[in-house]
């Protein structure tokens, strides 16, 4: 990616020298690396600013074509990143019907949860990969399955599972995967859609800006080389090392339970359903911002999403699982990654226990 900022001046928009066909060359590149890990087409992906950008445009992009056939009803999930929940909420204003599925006190929303809202009309199933908040493995591979037969377009926000669970997001019968570069330890500031054909026929998206033509038209503007790059190269380390990472994240979060074991914590989700690198809980008599200030030394936690941490409000998620109360008011995550140097969970630990 240095190179590229400080040497790489082609625009792979232009094909008229050869600085523009290397850039073109590059980007192509990165675009097989990005589809290989869901196993799609190369020309199936659609560069982006981030999963934030491809859930808009997901979303949004299906209204026209959902009051033209007069589909106008979505189902999705109310434990949803805010970057697909307020997209819905615009698709609400625009005429659409919106049906939220709560969770379960796993986390996790059930398949028949989804079937049982699916109607004749319905456009468009929206259900995330994996939990920014929980971690918590939604189970993409069943829905996709009982969506066979029925036209709705099936979403997936996998921001959280690409590049780390590997499987599900393989399954042919999901129509629209947003991802972003940074959560598979790219660069920020890059991502992609992944459209999937149906046959012959991609999704019926319309962009939501114009001039350029860029992407097969869906997102026009000059394509950051560079970006993309150092996203391609995140996402062909990531299939290549999928089973180390795993591993090495199973292995720390083994560790931060042994330790955090005694202080008799509540985990919001189901360890056997959730990503390996995160955890989500609440110790009895203890508020998160307690926890927070007592171990800033020592871990960097949070207890919510990071998109929503400039004024705290009770996470959304958790209260869409019925937690209790204090448990909402106590939530702390924990994350890391393969990266992640060995942990002093003790010390964590005994922190957390002087405040009790």
């Amino acid at each position: 990616m240095i190179d590229w900022l400080t040497d790489g001046i082609g625009n792979a928009g232009s094909r008229t020298h050869e600085y523009g066909v290397l850039a073109k060359r590059m980007v192509q590149t990165a675009r097989e690396q990005v589809a290989a890990v869901v196993a799609a087409a190369p020309d199936e992906v659609h560069f982006t600013s981030g999963a934030t950008e491809s859930n808009n445009i997901a979303l949004l992009g299906l209204a026209a074509h959902g009051h033209s056939t007069e589909r106008r009803h979505i189902v999705s999930t109310a434990i949803e990143h805010k970057a697909v929940l307020e997209p819905l909420q615009e698709m609400e204003n625009r005429g659409f019907e919106i049906s939220l599925i709560s969770p379960e006190s796993t986390g996790t929303v059930t398949t028949d949860a989804i079937l049982g809202k699916l109607r004749p009309d319905t456009l468009l199933v929206s259900v995330m990969h994996a939990n920014n908040e929980t971690g918590a493995i939604q189970p993409i591979s069943e829905i996709a399955a009982a969506l066979e037969g029925h036209e709705a377009y099936f979403h997936v926000d996998a921001a959280q599972g690409y590049g780390k669970d590997l499987s599900p997001l393989r399954n042919i019968r999901i129509d629209l995967i947003s991802v972003s570069g940074h959560k598979a330890y790219g660069p920020l500031g890059v991502g992609a859609l992944i459209a999937r054909r149906r046959g012959f026929k991609s999704p019926p998206l319309a962009p939501l800006t114009y001039g350029g033509g860029q992407e097969r038209g869906l997102r026009p503007g000059t394509l950051p080389v560079p970006l993309l790059i150092g996203f391609g190269v995140a996402a062909e380390r990531a299939l290549a090392d999928n089973k180390h990472r795993r591993e090495r994240c199973s292995q720390i979060g083994r560790e931060a339970k042994d330790a955090l074991a005694r202080l008799h914590p509540r985990y919001h989700s189901d360890p056997g359903l959730a990503l390996p690198h995160v955890l989500n809980f609440s110790i009895p008599g203890i508020d998160s911002e307690a926890i927070m200030v007592a171990v800033k030394d020592l871990a960097a936690i949070s207890n919510g999403s990071a998109c929503t941490s400039q004024s705290y409000s009770p996470s959304h998620v958790l209260e869409a699982m019925n937690l209790p109360e204090d448990a909402v008011a106590g939530a702390v995550r924990l994350s890391w990654c393969h990266l992640t140097p060995d942990v002093d969970w003790m010390a964590i630990a005994d922190r957390i226990e002087s405040l009790a």
